[in-house]
């Protein structure tokens, strides 16, 4: 099955919507037969590819959160640590996060693991704005706000125009303001 969903990655990434199951098949070295065994159609494929991210995205950005809390950097290094893993996460195959953040099919545990990922990362912005007195009066809207910023630029903006984590680290470091 891994050697199905790679394959699908490659060509989502490559062709957007308009791959088929035949040339994902193709690329995989099955037949398409073998293909709907597993799967049923492109958007079933699509669908485990963005389940399949969430979940390595969560697990990177742990391992991230938990050394930042460890060794507390400053709030500048600390934001460009964060926004370095969520680039290089969205980097490799930008045409297929566009589609996966655009289509991927979402069932309401798909969307409450994602609300989940985005509730952390917020969580872990709002501990860091208080670590370094930053963020304002509300420091949890701020680390909101930061969140939802990121998210429009990684998915739409970025995923289009090229990645570079320097542009979300001003926007970022302006939204969280100056130390108090």
């Amino acid at each position: 099955m891994n050697v199905l969903l790679e394959a699908a990655s490659q060509v989502f990434s490559r062709e957007g919507m308009s791959a088929t199951t035949n040339r994902i098949a193709e690329r995989a070295g099955v037949s398409v037969g073998t293909l709907y065994q597993y799967f049923p159609n492109k958007e079933t494929l699509l669908h485990a590819l963005a389940e399949r991210h969430v979940i390595a995205a969560g697990d990177r950005l742990q391992r991230v959160f938990d050394q930042l809390r460890a060794e507390r950097p400053p709030f500048d290094e600390t934001v460009r640590t964060m926004l370095a893993t969520l680039v290089d996460l969205h980097s490799d195959r930008p045409g297929l996060h566009r589609i996966m953040h655009r289509l991927a099919p979402r069932t309401p545990s798909d969307i409450e693991a994602l609300q989940a990922l985005e509730d952390r990362i917020a969580e872990e912005i709002a501990f860091h704005l208080k670590r370094c007195d930053r963020g304002g009066d509300d420091v949890e809207l701020t680390a909101q706000t930061i969140v939802a910023t990121v998210d429009a630029q990684l998915h739409r903006v970025m995923t289009q125009h090229g990645f570079t984590s320097d542009d979300l680290v001003t926007m970022v470091m302006t939204l969280a303001g100056p130390p108090r």
